[in-house]
């Protein structure tokens, strides 16, 4: 339970990093939030719980099909708010946007014989 909280804590502490610079410095705020920080934390917890180079390299391989679908959130939620649409309408359309394309992206590549 305690290594739990620790990935937990830890996990926690560079969101709440990220939110504070963020919110004095939306660019470097940004710059941070942009590093696959939680993926490489995610990375390094599971090979510690692990140690499996097959389990690894399957996370790390999913891990890039899946940012793909997520970077248009990026571009379309500025460009509602900046249209007047408040943040949490924006954020939700965002988000299901990102919820479709995932869903079209495991479906696209499946086709092409890609399991995620």
């Amino acid at each position: 339970m305690g290594y739990f909280l620790l990935k937990a804590a830890l996990s926690g502490i560079i969101i709440a990093i990220v939110s504070e610079v963020a919110r004095r410095a939306p660019g470097l705020g940004a710059l941070i939030a942009s590093l696959p920080l939680i993926s490489v934390l995610g990375m390094i917890w599971l090979w510690r719980d692990t140690e499996d180079t097959a389990r690894m390299a399957e996370h790390a391989y999913a891990t890039f099909w899946f940012v793909l679908p997520s970077l248009p959130m990026f571009l379309a939620i500025p460009v509602m708010l900046n249209r007047g649409v408040a943040f949490w309408p924006a954020l939700a359309i965002g988000c299901t946007m990102t919820v479709l394309l995932y869903l079209a992206m495991v479906w696209a590549l499946g086709h092409f014989g890609v399991r995620l």
